[in-house]
């Protein structure tokens, strides 16, 4: 038997080698990340650690060079309640979007006084007339935390844990909001999309009725199917999948939260990456 010191023979052929160029990658080496990522990716093809594992390790390296502009909602794309408004004008607009926070905005996106959480409102709902005359906005309102847009995306994700925040606006070099960024986003960058009660789990079925005439949907549903369920024409050359009718119509890939409205039908992005669609919210308006 070899002394406790010496590495035993399922080690001498390879495992070892890797280990020391892990060692190596810690001590300064490899030179680059390109060269830390390909030592990683070896490890994982020698299964030391599952594919899942390599993709979140490779997440985390991305967040230090993505900054918050790259990953927020665009401006025109934020869903705000106006302070000026009654709940009862903006509440159709929280149950609609399905979001658990907003930007209160008076007046004016470049105004934002702070962040309303859905399930607070739920306070305004149990009071009576009288009460419900008395109420302010302001009281149930958290402080909006402002990020500017170079903002990293590792640094951010430190201060939301340290702040316990989950939303920011992020803001330009002259101080107006140009978008809004939520733990969720960041967190997506590192461990892939985060599943919610919108994903569609079984891989044979491409549309869910949600009720009240309003339709998830996956992008890669075809066209013909979609139009044969709903009645619909939509049509456009040389595409099949609903997903691309509706990025051929706005004539961009869109990012989450863009909407299309066409022919009694508004869709809007769910997922997205830079290269396509992955699922949208299909409602029919007008229906009863």
């Amino acid at each position: 038997m070899p002394p406790d010191d010496e590495p035993s023979p399922e080690h001498d052929n390879g495992t070892l080698s890797l280990l020391d160029r892990l060692g190596a990658a810690l001590l300064g080496e490899p030179a680059t990340r390109a060269q830390l990522i390909e030592v990683l990716r070896d490890a994982q093809q020698r299964n030391l650690f599952d594919p899942d594992a390599l993709d979140m390790i490779e997440g985390v390296l991305s967040t230090a060079d993505m900054r918050a502009r790259d990953i927020m909602v665009p401006r025109g794309q934020m869903d705000v309640v106006d302070f000026s408004r009654p709940p009862e004008e903006f509440l159709p607009v929280i149950i609609e979007s399905g979001h658990s926070r907003f930007p209160v905005v008076d007046g004016d996106k470049d105004k934002v006084i702070g962040i309303l959480l859905a399930k607070e409102l739920l306070r305004y709902l149990q009071l009576d007339k009288r009460r419900r005359a008395k109420f302010n906005l302001r009281d149930i309102l958290r402080p909006a935390v402002f990020v500017p847009e170079a903002k990293r995306l590792n640094v951010l994700l430190r201060e939301f844990k340290a702040t316990r925040n989950h939303m920011a606006m992020v803001v330009d070099e002259y101080g107006g909001v140009s978008g809004l960024v939520t733990i969720e986003d960041v967190l997506e960058q590192i461990v892939g999309e985060i599943r919610d009660e919108y994903d569609i789990e079984a891989e044979d079925v491409t549309i869910i009725d949600r009720g009240n005439s309003e339709y998830v949907v996956k992008a890669l549903a075809t066209l013909e199917d979609f139009n044969e369920r709903f009645g619909t024409v939509f049509a456009q050359a040389e595409i099949e999948t609903l997903g691309g009718f509706v990025m051929a119509k706005l004539g961009h890939v869109p990012r989450r939260g863009e909407k299309l409205e066409i022919d009694g039908w508004r869709f809007e992005v769910m997922r997205a990456d830079s290269r396509r669609v992955h699922l949208l919210k299909a409602v029919r308006l007008g229906a009863a």
